[in-house]
């Protein structure tokens, strides 16, 4: 079992490591835009700043010239390999499955959430959390208020943090296959909430109204399959103790 100082160490730098990458990752997106938002008046009356929809459809980004055709799939590959770095640095920091899981997901949490945060620095944007963004291109766009996004990284930071410090104290969580089932079934459900209007803003729509339905479903049942082995685990304990 690693000592208090060895946990403390990892945490820490898992959570320097995921600050530091969230204001990389906001500077690229602060150039990206310099570059894309005068594309935009080619084909959209000025908006306010920072607007990002409609987006640029791909025939558009053809007309535009071919050179942004290839930074668009320069831009799928950076997001692929940000994905590689989290679960890079995640797999370093773990000794096993379920502390990589915890460890991604604490990474991710903490990077999503400061991304957001550094971009309102840099650019002040958004406006508030209930501005729209563009999430991740892959495999199609993912589109939401930016409070959705944020409410996920909320509950990944609590999760992995507490998932690491239960793997330290070697007392993990009792992670059925059916707890699995329902926190996969879950995450799918984000995920279609996040994509389900892709055909229409991949068209150069403006966005339908967010799917909080289905995100709110997903989330919670997600959430309630963790809280489900922590309460199992404390009944475990009262009735031991009893």
């Amino acid at each position: 079992m690693p000592s208090k100082t060895q946990f403390w160490r990892t945490i820490t730098g898992l959570v320097l490591f995921a600050i530091a990458f969230g204001y990389v990752e906001a500077a690229v997106v602060a150039y990206l835009r310099s570059i894309y938002t005068p594309l935009r008046a080619h084909f959209y009356p000025p908006s306010s700043a920072g607007e990002l929809f409609p987006l640029l459809t791909l025939d558009q980004l053809r007309v535009l010239g071919p050179e942004h055709t290839v930074r668009l799939n320069t831009e799928l590959g950076r997001e692929l390999a940000t994905m590689l770095m989290l679960s890079g640095v995640a797999l370093v920091a773990a000794r096993k499955p379920r502390e990589w899981i915890a460890a991604f997901v604490l990474c991710f949490g903490i990077w999503d959430i400061t991304f957001y945060g550094s971009l309102k620095l840099l650019l002040n944007w958004p406006a508030s959390l209930m501005t729209w963004d563009i999430l991740f291109l892959l495999p199609v766009p993912w589109v939401g208020p930016v409070i959705a996004p944020i409410l996920v990284s909320v509950s990944m930071i609590v999760a992995g943090f507490y998932g690491l410090w239960r793997e330290y104290n070697e007392n993990p969580f009792p992670m059925t296959r059916a707890r699995w089932a329902f926190i996969g079934f879950g995450g799918l459900l984000v995920f279609l909430a996040f994509i389900y209007d892709f055909p229409n803003t991949a068209g150069g729509g403006n966005p339908n109204a967010f799917r909080w339905d289905i995100f709110l479903v997903g989330e919670g049942i997600a959430v309630l399959a963790l809280l489900s082995a922590v309460w199992r685990r404390r009944a475990r304990r009262g009735a031991e103790k009893g």
